[in-house]
């Protein structure tokens, strides 16, 4: 791979001296190893490709560091990353690993915040406006936000207070028409009125909140850009660059299928094909199964609900069925929550589709909204699990958050039988609402026998030792029992099901015949399910070990590395238990 011009590139005083064409050559350059890198690694694909020129633009009119540049979700800062001394990371194997796919400042001083969720840009471009302004210091800030992320109330609430600044602040709405799928709600319809009338739409969003406006239809191409950040560098005042692009530019397969490459696995660049396409059974096909049954045949009042993510269950499978019952917010979180509050105090059956580590963001709804006003809500949570990555995905802390809000039940089911019987039972009782971690694993099926959500299910009958394997770590549960099997230890084998109320009569039944406890859950264990059960028996003479996830932030190390660090081996746990029986 040539990349002539990308090679002379160490920072981005380098890009100052380039021609037009070669600016233009280099863009090129930048997205023949852009695909060529996330091909290999997977990665955000659609939104840097869309943003190549923006960005070179960017860095070759400004001067970053001093001029401030805050990238929304970051996930659209790759570009960004190769022209400030980190191209190693795309062009070098043995560097893929060396940079996170969003900003982080402890790789340079042109990152200033770590940022994986949406719509935290404009406020956080506030704030730096305002310190720049009161420590009297010189430079341009800049926000960056797209791909959906302006329908997030945070935006909004930066936009409101950016209106009353009274110094430099430039706001880039990188407009490509799409969100993580595509656009939902009102304000992108005014979006597109102003992508379609030039700007000059007497509708306006920005300029109705008291914000200055320009808009910029060719945001892909480099002199316009370049001129675009010429004209508006040492403004005086706020003001919104509305910049048009494509998501996915250069690549067939991106912009034939702008959802599925806003972030894909490994795939053939030739053909756009995924290299290792998953064909097993998944919890999603259970999932649709239930919807289907209790709408068509128990005729369940049901709605589904998603703030944005349909791909993560395959809900647009609902949606084309049901288009009256299905419901996309856009990435509002906090609205998905009270929307479906709303719909289940008027006496609908909604269920809410969350990944665990964007639930986080609608922690007051959860409580405010669905745990004081006890509705019957069911919100189904993916992505529970130990992981490596960056530290703002982090599936582990759903457990602390949801089984501790009053009034709100948290589910671990097992198997798919007992995710299906989970859903039934949500979406006909009347207590308040419900959450259903969906196993991280792959797909597990048992006969489902004495089923009760609030009671321990006894997979295996034995003494001296109960192990409790919370949800996907069932099975690691039954790994430890047979290797205990060994040592001529016959533990016990118990799947809580419950992660927000213990199941006391349960485990005070445990006392006579067992002396020790161990609790196995994927998830942090400080707030966890561990906790609930240590102090169940904190003041009897029953031992209690507790297996999870450490309470921090993880960064690139590998779910293996992860997994034996935290002590969740077979061998590791075995070993922790004979120390305990031998005292």
């Amino acid at each position: 791979m040539k990349t002539p011009i990308l090679n002379t590139i160490e920072s981005p005083t380098d890009l100052k001296s380039l021609t037009l064409p070669e600016l233009t050559a280099l863009a090129a350059e930048i997205r023949q190893v852009l695909l060529n890198k996330v091909s290999q690694t997977g990665g955000h694909v659609g939104p840097n490709l869309g943003v190549v020129e923006l960005t070179i633009a960017f860095h070759y009119v400004f001067d970053s560091p001093i001029d401030k540049v805050v990238w929304d979700v970051s996930h659209q800062s790759y570009t960004h990353k190769i022209l400030t001394g980190r191209k190693q990371a795309w062009l070098d194997p043995a560097h893929y690993d060396d940079v996170s796919g969003y900003t982080a400042p402890e790789e340079s001083p042109h990152d200033y915040f770590n940022i994986g969720h949406t719509s935290t840009s404009i406020a956080l471009a506030t704030g730096m406006a305002v310190a720049r302004d009161l420590q009297a210091k010189q430079g341009n800030v800049m926000a960056v936000i797209g791909d959906g992320s302006l329908s997030g109330g945070l935006a909004l609430e930066g936009l409101n207070t950016a209106a009353t600044l009274k110094s430099n602040l430039i706001i880039l709405a990188n407009d490509n028409g799409m969100s993580i799928a595509e656009d939902h709600g009102g304000l992108y319809q005014n979006l597109k009125e102003l992508r379609e009338t030039n700007g000059q739409a007497s509708n306006n969003l920005f300029k109705a909140m008291g914000l200055d406006y320009r808009y910029v239809d060719q945001g892909n191409d480099l002199a316009t850009m370049i001129a675009a950040f010429k004209a508006i560098k040492d403004i005086d005042h706020p003001i919104v660059l509305h910049v048009h692009t494509e998501k996915g530019r250069g690549y067939a397969p991106a912009l034939a299928n702008e959802e599925a490459f806003h972030w894909h696995v490994p795939f053939d660049l030739k053909t756009g094909q995924t290299l290792h396409p998953n064909t097993k059974e998944s919890y999603t096909d259970t999932i649709h199964a239930v919807l289907e049954d209790e709408l068509t045949n128990q005729h369940t009042p049901l709605t589904a609900i998603t703030a944005a993510i349909p791909g993560m269950y395959d809900l647009k499978r609902f949606g084309n069925r049901h288009p009256e019952r299905y419901f996309d917010v856009g990435i509002a979180e906090q609205e998905s929550i009270t929307f479906a509050a709303g719909q289940a105090q008027q006496g609908l059956r909604p269920i809410v589709f969350h990944s665990g580590t964007f639930l986080q963001r609608a922690y007051d709804q959860l409580s405010h909204d669905l745990g004081i006003n006890k509705l019957p809500v069911t919100i189904m949570v993916a992505g529970g699990s130990i992981s490596a990555g960056d530290p703002t995905h982090q599936g582990i802390f759903d457990v602390a958050m949801l089984a501790n809000i009053p009034g709100l039940t948290y589910l671990a089911p097992t198997t798919k039988e007992e995710l299906a019987a989970m859903m039934r039972w949500s979406l006909h009782q009347t207590t308040g609402p419900v959450a259903i971690r969906v196993p991280s694993n792959a797909v597990h099926s048992a006969d489902l026998t004495d089923f009760d959500v609030h009671q321990l299910r006894t997979v295996h009958a034995g003494q001296q030792v109960a192990l409790l394997g919370v949800g996907s770590l069932l099975p690691l549960a039954e790994q430890v029992q047979g290797q205990l099997a060994e040592h001529q230890i016959d533990a016990t084998v118990i799947d809580p099901r419950n992660l927000s109320d213990l199941d006391a009569t349960g485990l005070t039944a445990l006392q006579a015949h067992h002396q020790l406890v161990v609790t196995l859950e994927e998830a942090s264990l400080s707030g966890g399910f561990g906790e609930k059960v240590s102090r169940f028996y904190g003041d009897t003479d029953m031992h209690v070990l507790n297996f999870g996830a450490a309470k921090r932030f993880n960064d690139r190390e590998t779910t293996a590395e992860l997994w034996h660090e935290f002590k969740l081996t077979p061998d590791q746990i075995v070993t922790a238990i004979q120390k305990v029986l031998a005292k």
